[in-house]
């Protein structure tokens, strides 16, 4: 006997998950919890995971009102499954600090972000976090009883970023009462010494880190079939990934024969465009020109709707930096009134030598900026997630996998080279490049995880195949080490997009089109590209 309509223990679901992790709600655009943050305790879990447990039973139970409904339906429950399974058995609390760090410092970065709160309701909410901190860095240290190392060295350079935001935070609302800016200020300072303390439980951990950040296949293979709902097993997705990496090496020799006349590798010609970069203080500016052009031939092209959502380009905040080596994406929350996205551009760090700037400014040539401007605005991220925030299921709004959001991304930098938007031969270059580094992610992801590859040995192989400066590599493959299955989700998501397109192609005969094809998919938001599938009428 059903429990409920699906769509009340929708609403139930997404009122426990605000409730759960109130940064969260604050980056959706709902300010009910904004001025603090959540608890990661056992104690403080276990009610929450009991409730999400009856709202899984309540799920399966639930009747669906159409094949829409069922398919929302189905995209929840492997959420819930998820994240039950994240807490209960993968642990992060107990083992990654840069899982409270992140929590703490975005629950800081989105509300000093967003324009869609007034000066005095950001200073309250601001200071009811700020007082929080050291409460909140208190259960971190009782909880993270089995520390990895690798976590812990990611976390000390979060926590040095994360030190600059808080001093930040406290003057960095003018025109509020005195009151508030009073109590902000004091409270800042209170977070700061907070998290300068927690520096160096940081510091005591490492002595004694544990080296296990593997997940191991069983739990590997749970996120393939309930986040991404694949039917691969991590195995295939090895085998996958090291033809797709021998089809691209082969495809990049003959354009580096044809850019360099014959007689030197691709990685050759690829060290020698890279030479040709924007300096540092034009770097954000060249980024947001290549963003206006993909955004005009998506237009002219007519390849999707352009979203009424302004999208900010802007330098990656400190705290960031060492998750994100390169560039990445920040949408509008699906209930805010403010609809601005963010595309950020890691800066080298004016501290470092000369020397190390370079080998960071070489990681964004020239002919590169508009294959990464493109995935993550137009018709990348942004567009895409935008699109899924106007969908009326809450479902669409909020659950989303990285297998259809990095997918749908990857596969746009291959149709936007169909239709031409690429300028020059190094352009396209530097797109298979890229490719090849979305293969090769495939196998580190795989390959950390369930085949016993160590953190160095992930690294040399970044360095010493794609020529990537060994402090982005080493950026790059701490985060492949804390989200396993979500490195591979780019190349196996634009494989199933490609997929789905022929037989959709196959489906509508005469009558396809690019556009068609593209609407189509976008009404589905970030759901898992299996369920979309079902949606379209195109299972086997």
């Amino acid at each position: 006997m059903a429990v409920g309509l699906f769509r009340e223990i929708e609403r139930a679901y997404f009122d426990l998950r605000w409730h759960l992790d109130p940064v969260a709600a604050t980056q959706a655009g709902i300010k009910t919890y904004d001025d603090r943050y959540g608890r990661f305790s056992r104690v403080a879990l276990a009610p929450h995971l009991a409730a999400l447990k009856s709202t899984g039973t309540a799920l399966e139970e639930a009747p669906a009102a159409d094949l829409e409904d069922e398919i929302d339906r189905t995209a929840l429950l492997n959420e819930v499954r998820v994240v039950l399974r994240r807490f209960e058995r993968e642990r992060p609390q107990a083992k990654n600090p840069a899982f409270w760090l992140s929590h703490l410092l975005g629950g800081l970065h989105f509300l000093l972000g967003r324009s869609d709160r007034s000066a005095a309701e950001k200073a309250r909410a601001l200071a009811g976090r700020l007082e929080d901190v050291p409460a909140l860095l208190d259960d971190a240290r009782a909880t993270l009883v089995e520390p990895v190392r690798v976590f812990v060295e990611t976390a000390l350079r979060v926590n040095e970023g994360g030190l600059a935001l808080v001093r930040e935070v406290g003057t960095a609302l003018p025109g509020v009462a005195p009151a508030d800016a009073q109590r902000l200020a004091a409270a800042a300072e209170g977070a700061a010494a907070a998290l300068a303390g927690f520096a160096h439980d940081l510091e005591r951990w490492l002595e004694s880190a544990s080296d296990q950040f593997a997940l191991g296949e069983d739990d590997f293979n749970f996120h393939l079939h309930y986040e991404h709902a694949l039917r691969d097993t991590a195995p295939e997705l090895w085998r996958y990934g090291l033809h797709l990496k021998e089809e691209v090496e082969a495809d990049l020799a003959r354009r580096a024969a044809r850019l360099n006349g014959g007689g030197k590798r691709w990685q050759d010609v690829a060290d020698r465009l890279r030479a040709d970069h924007p300096p540092a203080a034009a770097l954000v500016a060249s980024y947001a020109e290549e963003m206006r052009r993909a955004r005009d031939f998506v237009a002219t092209r007519r390849l999707a709707a352009i979203p009424d959502a302004l999208l900010d380009v802007v330098p990656t905040p400190a705290f960031m930096r060492p998750i994100i080596p390169f560039a990445a994406y920040d949408s509008p929350g699906p209930y805010s009134s403010d609809r601005t996205g963010w595309f950020y551009v890691t800066l080298p760090d004016p501290r470092l030598p000369a020397a190390a700037q370079e080998r960071i400014l070489r990681d964004h040539c020239r002919h590169e900026i508009a294959v990464t401007a493109l995935h993550e605005g137009y018709p990348g991220h942004h567009l895409h997630l935008v699109h899924a925030q106007a969908q009326r299921s809450d479902t669409r709004k909020n659950v989303w996998t990285p297998l259809t959001v990095e997918g749908w991304a990857l596969y746009c930098e291959d149709m936007m080279g169909e239709e031409g938007f690429y300028r020059s031969e190094e352009e396209q270059f530097f797109q298979r490049v890229n490719l090849l580094w979305r293969a090769t992610r495939v196998l580190l992801d795989v390959g950390l995880h369930t085949r016993g590859m160590t953190f160095s040995q992930a690294v040399e192989q970044f360095v010493t195949e794609l020529h990537v400066d060994r402090a982005n590599a080493e950026a790059e493959v701490r985060r492949y080490c804390a989200e396993p299955a979500q490195p591979l989700s780019y190349a196996v998501g634009r494989r199933e997009i490609l997929e789905l397109r022929q037989d959709f192609r196959a489906a509508r005969g005469a009558g396809f089109t690019l556009r068609g094809f593209h609407d189509a998919l976008l009404r589905y938001g970030g759901l898992p590209v299996a369920l979309i599938r079902w949606g379209l009428g195109l299972n086997a």
